[in-house]
């Protein structure tokens, strides 16, 4: 006959094996679907770039972008100084230099001393006065008060 104490012994991990399964069987099931709604969601990804993937080539080989249009969307940077040097270079005065671009005396003097920034309209026609010298300053500055 075996021994009280080996089948007190036994009976209780078996009732403690079935609360610990009680206990732990919603942690399971709630672990399972939280990997299976992971699983779902990481698909839903791979297949989201892939279609992201495929409308960009497809723009891409649609639409060519020309060289014309990169100049133009390129961000400007300014700075009030060299606007202030790229003005002193033309040996213009603040007003001549606005007359040139086409904005008023003041807004140069604000760029200039950095209260204020110009627009990217204003940027464009900055840097279309870059690239000219004193003799076509005052030659296009002649033909606009002319004007």
């Amino acid at each position: 006959m075996p021994n009280i104490a080996a089948v007190l012994k036994d009976e209780i991990a078996r009732i403690a094996r079935k609360e610990v399964r009680a206990q732990t069987e919603d942690f399971k099931k709630s672990s399972a679907q939280y990997r299976a709604h992971i699983a779902a969601l990481r698909r839903r990804i791979d297949d989201l770039e892939r279609q992201l993937k495929r409308a960009g080539k497809v723009a891409a080989r649609d639409n060519p972008a020309p060289a014309e249009e990169d100049d133009a969307s390129t961000p400007r940077r300014f700075s009030a100084t060299r606007l202030a040097s790229q003005r002193q270079k033309l040996g213009l005065s603040a007003a001549d230099f606005a007359t040139l671009l086409g904005v008023s005396g003041q807004s140069v003097y604000k760029w200039e001393h950095g209260e204020s920034r110009p627009r990217s309209k204003q940027l464009e026609a900055i840097a279309e006065l870059r690239g000219i010298g004193k003799r076509e300053a005052a030659a296009r500055l002649a033909k606009l008060q002319d004007s």
